[in-house]
């Protein structure tokens, strides 16, 4: 026999929700997106900011100050030579009577520039490779790794040493150097997060889907750790510029007449104890360069991991 249950509810049983207490309940902050968040974190971080704006200074300087100079960073003039600081050459001259403020920021372009693509070509090198090592596994990965082992177990100071020897000085050297030895540590950082991440809920419902490996790889998996890319390249651009300075320092970097801020210490290092303003000027901003650039890293890295610092979506 089937029961049957008469409904006890009745009107009296419900309480209409006031205004004031549908207010109180309404959501009403616009969510924040994970990007829109990380800047505001940097733009709340004194340090960031102060950072952020000295590289946007010197990138200006190397941009317009070149442009707006009466000198040409390579005109001679043997009769104003080793000039010291001045209100016509605010740096002073060189030997050969060219003008240090000029060629300290068109120095600048090529250490900047041989700093970003040193830094971005060898990153982009790793992720391909670490991509493609993580995702497949077996034997890829095993023929990979071997060949990664057994090449950071040599200096990377030779690898560079050779190449610059067999074709040359100059920023497209350097960039190739930079890129041949530093795309191995980024190789097995991201094959590492590659492997962290494939097995993950999202990934096998793309691939149930249809998704080739090329597009889990750079589709799926590389966003999720977009961050941790981004720091590497900011921590990678010093390094570089580190590494064009030294080989510029010993002969082997840029060549005159062009110039970088490795070859202006070069140059200013040989006549320190007559005038050291040759060598203090290249060299100060080189050190002040590479600090704020390790700084700005750390900052974003705070900013980027949820893990370190405070991180509360919408604060």
């Amino acid at each position: 026999m089937e029961k049957t249950y008469e409904s006890t509810v009745t009107d009296e049983d419900f309480v209409r929700v006031s205004n004031q207490e549908k207010d109180v309940d309404a959501i009403v902050r616009p969510s924040v997106g994970y990007w829109e968040n990380v800047w505001r974190k940097m733009i709340t971080n004194k340090v960031a900011v102060l950072c952020l704006l000295y590289i946007l200074i010197v990138v200006g300087f190397a941009v317009f100050a070149p442009m707006f100079s009466q000198f040409d960073y390579d005109a001679t003039s043997l009769k104003e030579g080793n000039l010291l600081p001045g209100t016509n050459h605010w740096f002073g001259t060189d030997a050969v009577g060219r003008d240090l403020w000029t060629r300290v920021w068109v120095g600048a372009r090529v250490s900047l520039s041989i700093g970003l693509f040193g830094a971005i070509i060898p990153e982009a090198v790793g992720i391909l490779i670490g991509g493609i090592a993580g995702y497949f596994g077996g034997w890829v990965d095993m023929v990979i790794m071997r060949i990664i082992d057994v090449g950071i177990c040599i200096p990377s100071l030779v690898y560079i040493t050779m190449l610059m020897l067999f074709l040359g000085g100059g920023p497209i050297t350097i960039i190739a150097a930079l890129a041949l030895t530093g795309w191995m540590g980024s190789a097995r950082n991201v094959r590492g997060r590659i492997m962290q991440f494939k097995n993950r809920e999202f990934v096998l419902a793309s691939r149930t889907l249809g998704g080739g490996p090329f597009r889990l790889i750079f589709k799926n998996i590389l966003p999720n750790i977009m961050g941790q890319l981004v720091v590497s390249i900011t921590s990678g651009i010093p390094m570089a510029i580190f590494m064009e300075a030294y080989l510029s320092f010993i002969g082997m970097g840029v060549q005159s007449p062009m110039t970088s801020w490795g070859q202006l210490s070069q140059i200013g290092a040989s006549l320190l104890r007559v005038y050291p303003y040759q060598l203090y000027i290249p060299g100060s901003i080189i050190s002040i360069t590479i600090l704020i650039m390790y700084i700005f890293g750390n900052c974003l890295r705070d900013a980027l991991d949820p893990k370190l610092g405070n991180w509360e979506v919408g604060k």
